[in-house]
């Protein structure tokens, strides 16, 4: 019989609700089928911790005596630019924003790049940040000058928002050039000297529910330590991705924009990273509750790493000439054995984004709802997975007109 969430609430609410990761329902499915684990289990819990670079926060930061007008003007955090066109004291700063004059951000292989993504994890590990404001002054926004140190409590408001993380499925990179290249999947070693990949397989959110069911706008999501919700389909969405029959994509495809309270989240979950040769970026733990509403959603949390399968390509040229070359498919038990197999060389495997905490957000979300302290909503709005949905394609490059 279908179960609803509301009915999972109730449960979750009297402390009777049955509530697994998804590395547990694989075993309960393995032995006790999927019939009799829809009836038994309510809530499947996923996590995934790793660099989402479309990521950041805005900020409003309360009126200054007399008032200024950050929008139209130039703001920076501890040297990294925020972005301004909003209005008078809102601010938003990306992940991936760099200094224009730090030492530390010429991006050479071997140096260290601090950028937006260290000043979300420093504010919200408590510490002082120098914020500075360049503008241009207005009748009713006269000051043209500040600079002053702010941490997260005193700003009103402090929300992390971004626009694609959790991506469903993604390459597993290699280079088959003759010399070290960096890229945003780690460094390369030349001639297929290693091979990195970025998921968390079985334990990631969206590989658990492939089509999307359970998930959707105003799904109420475990964020960065906190609580955080689905806002909208991430940037790049694309659910016409090739599928395995299991419904599993074979490729880079769906994506969440997701939103919540930064001062709610912990620095362990939202960590400030650089990769050398590449930039800053954010890593992000996200998890997801999926609730057991009938048998179809219980074999797709069942799913397990061998089951899932994604395409090794090479970064030296394939992938920045944006061609379509795929040297192969491998799945992910294959990558999580240390070693796979490219154009008949044994390579070794490396994951950026790490297992280890991906199973802690799990438990995490687990035990939170167990206690009651993590109920489950209803979706408001399905994501766009039909024929008709949206679908992620390259830029159409056009010649400007003559005397643009």
């Amino acid at each position: 019989m279908a179960k609803t969430i509301a009915e999972i609430n109730e449960k979750i609410k009297k402390g009777q609700a049955v509530v697994v990761t998804a590395e547990e329902i694989i075993e309960i499915v393995a032995k006790k089928g999927v019939a009799a684990a829809a009836k038994e289990v309510d809530v499947v819990t996923t996590g995934t911790f790793g660099p989402m670079c479309s990521s950041g926060a805005y900020f409003n930061f309360g009126h200054t005596k007399p008032k200024i007008k950050a929008g139209g003007g130039t703001a920076s955090l501890n040297g990294v630019p925020a972005y301004t066109g909003w209005a008078a004291v809102d601010l938003y700063l990306g992940a991936t924003a760099l200094p224009a004059d730090d030492p530390r951000n010429k991006i050479h292989p071997g140096e260290f790049a601090y950028g937006g993504g260290h000043v979300i994890e420093e504010l919200l590990a408590g510490k002082d940040v120098r914020l500075q404001i360049e503008a241009y002054g207005t009748d009713c926004y006269p000051r043209k000058h500040l600079d002053s140190w702010i941490s997260l409590k005193d700003l009103n408001e402090a929300v992390l928002f971004n626009t694609r993380n959790a991506y469903q499925n993604y390459n597993v990179a290699v280079n088959l050039s003759g010399k070290t290249i960096y890229t945003y999947l780690g460094t390369l070693k030349p001639n297929l000297g290693n091979a990195n990949y970025c998921s968390a397989g079985q334990l990631s959110p969206l590989l658990n529910d492939p089509f999307l069911k359970t998930i959707g706008i105003g799904t109420r999501i475990w964020l960065g330590g906190g609580v955080g919700y689905v806002a909208w389909q991430g940037t790049q969405f694309n659910p016409h991705a090739p599928r395995l029959d299991n419904g599993v994509p074979k490729r880079p495809a769906q994506t969440l924009a997701v939103i919540g309270d930064l001062k709610g989240m912990s620095p362990k979950w939202i960590k400030g990273v650089s990769f050398v040769g590449y930039g800053p970026t954010l890593n992000v733990g996200i998890g997801v509750p999926i609730p057991l509403l009938n048998e179809e959603i219980a074999k797709h949390v069942a799913v397990r790493d061998e089951d899932i399968q994604c395409a090794v390509v090479d970064y030296s040229e394939a992938y920045p000439q944006g061609k379509p070359d795929v040297l192969g498919e491998v799945n992910y038990a294959q990558l999580k054995s240390g070693e796979i197999e490219v154009k008949g060389k044994k390579v070794p495997t490396s994951g950026i984004s790490s297992y280890k905490n991906a199973r802690i957000i799990a438990e995490e979300l687990k035990e939170q709802i167990k206690k009651g302290d993590f109920l489950l909503t209803e979706k408001v709005a399905d994501l766009p997975t039909g024929a008709d949905s949206p679908k992620f394609k390259p830029l159409n490059e056009r010649p400007t007109k003559e005397g643009n």
